[in-house]
């Protein structure tokens, strides 16, 4: 059997998160019935994280098991022909039998996208946050500097997740503005149940003035949610990579 790890893009408006769903699609069931049309079999994908309903990526990673012969070069054009318009195979190579895109992955880089404008962009409604307000960013970035390295997340963490510890580690942060359109960038070991979206709720109360960079501390170090920002929306958020 062949392992092969996959690289995608995807815009996640019309699904219902990535994970297999009873009652809804995911864009596993997708990949999963497309894809057995190239490879001659139906299997069972594993994937770096699931992100949620709404939610893009421009490099999610998931591997499969199969015994099918084609060459690797050839699955990324088969898979255009299968594939809906909105998820794209962007890399296919074949990898040793032992690993797993979710186990074998050491780190991630989430961005989210922030659009300062009084008018919505109607084409970008579905893909980046609008805020009629102008944000602090210098405010922003010197909150952002507070999160790296390991802390306890507990006050960034929803309910419904399924980690253990709220510990995680993040190696860097970055804030960029290109026009009206801010970038936030978290690279961490590993994320919380919605915790970029609450830490981003978080950073744009600070960019706003209603929270200052030590009341953003205190609220990390304070561990409980009820004290951080609203969740900020799913369509602002992309998995930009996976690294192992």
């Amino acid at each position: 059997m062949r392992n092969i790890k996959l690289t995608l893009a995807y815009d996640g408006t019309g699904y219902h998160g990535f994970q297999r769903q009873t009652n809804a699609i995911g864009i596993q069931q997708v990949l999963e019935d497309k894809l057995a049309k190239v490879f001659g079999h139906t299997f069972r994908i594993h994937m770096a994280g699931r992100t949620d309903a709404g939610v893009h990526a421009y490099g999610q990673v998931v591997n499969f098991k199969t015994s099918c012969t084609i060459p690797v070069d050839r699955i990324v054009i088969a898979s255009r022909k299968v594939l809906p318009y909105d998820i794209v195979v962007t890399h296919a190579e074949e990898v040793p039998d032992s690993f797993d895109a979710q186990f074998s992955a050491k780190s991630k880089i989430y961005v989210y996208k922030i659009y300062q404008h009084t008018v919505p962009n109607p084409f970008w409604r579905n893909m980046i946050w609008t805020i009629p307000q102008t944000l602090d960013i210098s405010a922003m970035e010197n909150a952002m500097q507070i999160i790296v390295g390991t802390h306890d997340f507990s006050a960034f963490r929803a309910s419904g997740g399924s980690s253990v510890s709220p510990v995680r580690t993040i190696m860097e942060v970055g804030c960029q503005l290109q026009g009206k359109i801010l970038e936030l960038s978290f690279w961490g070991n590993g994320f919380l149940y919605h915790m970029v979206r609450n830490l981003t709720g978080t950073l744009v109360n600070v960019g706003l003035g209603r929270t200052t960079n030590d009341g953003f501390k205190t609220i990390l170090e304070g561990r409980d949610r009820k004290k951080a920002g609203a969740t900020a929306p799913a369509h602002g958020l992309y998995l930009k990579e996976v690294l192992y």
